[in-house]
């Protein structure tokens, strides 16, 4: 999708406020319907991350930044703005775009 190949750099206000879901979130009518589906992968991932924390980060595909990755779909995350099915679904399809599989790196204790 035009204009989301790669994050966004957020600041801390994005992060704490959700900030600026126009330049951060795809229109949800713009989102692929099968990331629309809670039983995605994607959005399992993207299910546990909200409501219990991640086990594990996604391995970053090449030439983004895993970190700049995280903070846009934490601030995504953290929005009060959207709906949460736009937030599901918009998160799911972001990191299938920017990530190589839901099951990557273990996070550190």
């Amino acid at each position: 999708m035009k204009g989301f190949e790669t994050p966004v750099d957020v600041d801390g206000l994005d992060l704490v406020f959700g900030g600026r879901m126009a330049a951060l979130l795809p229109p949800y009518a713009q989102i692929p319907s099968e990331f629309k589906n809670w039983n995605h992968p994607w959005a399992k991932w993207q299910a546990d991350w909200f409501y219990s924390g991640l086990k594990c980060y996604p391995v970053a595909k090449d030439g983004i930044d895993v970190n700049a990755a995280m903070r846009h779909l934490g601030a995504i995350q953290g929005s009060w703005e959207p709906k949460h099915e736009h937030k599901v679904a918009g998160v799911a399809y972001l990191a299938s775009m920017w990530f190589t599989s839901p099951s990557g790196a273990k996070v550190a204790a």
